[in-house]
């Protein structure tokens, strides 16, 4: 690990640790019972930094992260057990008793629903189930070719791995989508181009969540690399891939145009 990641891995362990401290106290006097838990279903690069952060805006929940990418798994304590090499490995055994523990030491459990955005919670939501009564969950997809230049561009990883990455997720995620109560599916494109809906949908298994605020600067990270107020990004995204891509890209789409389809997305010509 180079010394500038190191440093910065310090310095959010110290608000990990403060944080956890803080809420150890406030935990013993004031923690709710029956609690919700909301839980994050989406694949990287699909806007679900973004997503946390709008429904962060509501005083009725708690998230178990509030650095960088929110995500409950790069916690000091589970980092190695959860954010490893073999993260997206299906048959990679997970201990959701401790996960759980931990996550409880870093939630406001004066809130009334918790919330925690782990992306590999995507392809073990059945196990998740097990452990946590009372779930919920919003599972996100977005344009698979905006996804796949995402990969790409910040991963350095050949196209093909890309394509069938966004494949396998969306195979995931159909399978969330049809096997869950207790959930709602919403695009990228309508988190930024219409909140209303977005609005309504997620009042439809959470109807006390009616505070939330779409009108700040976010600092979910972007190809920009600065606070934006809610874009789509996905026409400038697909317009950084070059027509020898979409060719490669759509030599496998073609093959799951009826994968797509569930989602309604479309093969671009």
């Amino acid at each position: 690990m180079n010394s500038g990641k190191k440093n910065l891995e310090f310095k959010h362990d110290l608000y990990f640790f403060a944080r956890r401290n803080f809420l150890l106290f406030k935990n013993i006097f004031f923690a709710k019972k029956n609690h919700k838990f909301l839980f994050i279903l989406s694949p990287p690069y699909s806007g679900s930094t973004l997503l946390t952060q709008i429904i962060s805006t509501s005083k009725k929940i708690s998230c178990n992260n509030y650095i960088a990418t929110m995500e409950g798994q790069l916690l000091p304590e589970l980092r190695n057990h959860m954010f490893n090499k073999d993260r997206w490995d299906k048959n990679n055994i997970y201990d959701w008793y401790k996960i759980k523990s931990i996550w409880l030491k870093y939630w406001d459990q004066s809130k009334s629903i918790l919330m925690d955005k782990t992306t590999t919670n995507i392809m073990r939501f059945d196990e998740i189930k097990k452990e946590f009564n009372n779930t919920y969950a919003i599972c996100l997809v977005r344009n698979p070719y905006a996804v796949v230049e995402g990969i790409i561009r910040r991963n350095s990883k050949p196209i093909e791995f890309a394509i069938e990455f966004v494949i396998k997720t969306l195979r995931y995620q159909k399978y969330n989508i049809e096997n869950n109560k207790n959930l709602i599916w919403i695009k990228y494109s309508e988190l930024c181009d219409n909140q209303d809906l977005v609005n309504k949908k997620i009042n439809t298994i959470l109807p006390e969540i009616d505070d939330l605020d779409f009108n700040k600067l976010f600092s979910a990270h972007n190809f920009k690399n600065q606070p934006l107020k809610i874009t789509n990004l996905n026409d400038e995204k697909i317009s950084k891939l070059k027509k020898g891509d979409i060719s490669k890209i759509n030599k496998y789409f073609l093959k799951e145009k009826e994968l797509l389809q569930f989602f309604n997305f479309q093969i671009i010509k």
